[in-house]
């Protein structure tokens, strides 16, 4: 199995439940739907559809909503799309209206107020520049600098300025409310910029009584990147999402705001997301370049939990094969991560308790005794989850009698989620044993470590650790 985890995502364009049960046969963990362009009844058809492949597979995918987000966009063009040349002037409206190679129209009424003169705008991943020349009382004019086509509703990046506006928007709270509802177990909330944002949201599922499903905060703008701790701090786990950022900061600083994202997620125990970016799938290719290959291991050496698969499944020809290359790809770079190194660091910063104690300890006991699996019973999920910052080389199956705890698992790196319905630790304890076996293929003599709270469901913290064998 491998630690590292895969998200694919799927739309409407392609989608069937006969590619749905390819996707998780090729390793998908997770299914994302995107609420910017999914409706309701697709998204419900996607979470049946997934239910009844978990049973049939015998498998935990869950699913992840990723929401629309406070995004600026352009409004729709005649045939689509319109192509700017330089140095021609453009007037933006925020009433709906049909752009042309004249104009076109904004999302967002307060655009007008928020704009300042020479406030530079990019367009399609910032390939389109234009800048503010003229301001009116429901309009702006901008000069071209630097020309190209812009596609019905764009993206519009604005680096200098913060937009004041609300952000949870009337539709974003309405997609939550029905996230809720049919219980999706990761949230993506998009377009954040700040601890606040993300805060924001959290509050709305503390109204819900929602206390399972993940808030996963997408860092895509210049502002996210600068107010990173502070997101981290208050998010389950962050997305990367580089082809955004590369759009407000210098693209020479992605990398390493990979990285940092990386390895400040690991040392907190959240969640570290970036997407695969296999763009060689988009086309007739059906293994990556170089370069594809490159960049996805040295994320996965740096101890990146999952890689997320955004257009490759959706649109692109060969989307069960962009994850079967994600899937070997991952394997071969899994051998070369250090994690020695990873425990000694997360060492240094694990706070003083007994739960955290005997997570370090079963970890390093794994290490030693090279043992071929680590075996934890758990109610909340909050011991593979620790156990899992410290990345131990082997798997770490997590055995919960609740399916949410068992779900909300799956992102986290290392970590096989199971359901178990035993209530005697001894018996729960011996089928995970047996369930581990078949799934790694494990033999006789080889050791794992069963580790969990004593009584079970007694307890509320991981009290002890125990050498078994198969």
């Amino acid at each position: 199995m491998n630690k590292t985890k895969i998200i694919a995502t799927v739309g409407k364009s392609n989608y069937s439940a006969e590619l749905l049960e390819e996707l998780i046969k090729a390793g998908a963990d997770v299914i994302r739907f995107n609420m910017s362009y999914d409706d309701y009844d697709f998204c419900k058809e996607v979470i049946l559809t997934i239910d009844a492949l978990n049973r049939k597979l015998g498998t935990y995918v869950s699913t992840m909503m990723d929401l629309e987000g406070s995004c600026l966009r352009t409004g729709k063009f005649v045939g689509g799309s319109a192509t700017f040349n330089k140095k021609d002037k453009i007037r933006i409206y925020t009433d709906d209206t049909l752009g042309d190679l004249t104009h076109f129209s904004v999302n967002y009424p307060g655009l007008i107020n928020d704009l300042k003169y020479q406030t530079v705008l990019k367009l399609n991943e910032g390939l389109v520049e234009m800048q503010v020349i003229e301001k009116g009382m429901d309009y702006v004019v901008c000069e071209v600098i630097k020309g190209g086509t812009v596609k019905d509703n764009s993206k519009i990046y604005i680096p200098s300025i913060a937009l004041n506006r609300k952000f949870v928007t009337k539709k974003d709270k309405e997609d939550i409310l029905f996230a809720n509802k049919i219980g999706v177990d990761f949230l993506t909330v998009s377009n954040v910029s700040s601890s606040d944002d993300v805060l924001e949201v959290n509050d709305l599922l503390i109204e819900l009584g929602n206390n399972h499903m993940a808030i996963l905060a997408k860092i895509e703008n210049k502002n996210a990147v600068l107010d990173m701790d502070n997101i981290i701090n208050v998010a389950d786990g962050i997305i990367l999402a580089r082809n955004d950022v590369a759009v407000e900061i210098p693209m020479e600083e992605v990398p390493s705001v990979k990285h940092k994202v990386i390895t400040k997620c690991q040392k907190q125990g959240k969640i570290s997301i970036i997407s695969a970016e296999l763009t060689s799938f988009m086309q007739k290719a059906i293994i990556p370049n170089r370069a594809e290959v490159s960049d996805i291991a040295n994320a996965v050496t740096d101890g990146v939990d999952a890689l997320l698969l955004t257009a490759e499944t959706t649109i692109g020809l060969h989307p069960v094969e962009a994850i079967k290359a994600l899937e070997t790809v991952i394997k071969t770079a899994e051998e070369n991560i250090n994690y020695e190194y990873f425990f000694e660091t997360s060492l240094k910063t694990e706070a003083k308790s007994i739960t955290n104690t005997i997570s370090s300890s079963v970890v390093l006991g794994a290490r030693e005794l090279e043992c071929k699996a680590i075996i934890v019973a758990t109610n909340t999920g909050y011991t593979a989850k620790r156990m899992s910052r410290f990345r131990p080389p082997c798997p770490i199956i997590a055995a919960a009698q609740n399916i949410n705890v068992v779900k909300s698992l799956t992102l986290h790196f290392g970590i096989l989620p199971i359901k178990v319905d035993e209530d005697d630790f001894d018996l729960l304890a011996e089928t995970s044993k047996q369930i581990a076996a078949n799934y790694l293929g494990l033999e006789k003599g080889d050791k794992v470590i069963i580790t969990g709270g004593f009584p079970f469901k007694k307890i509320r913290h991981t009290n002890f650790m125990k050498i078994d064998e198969i």
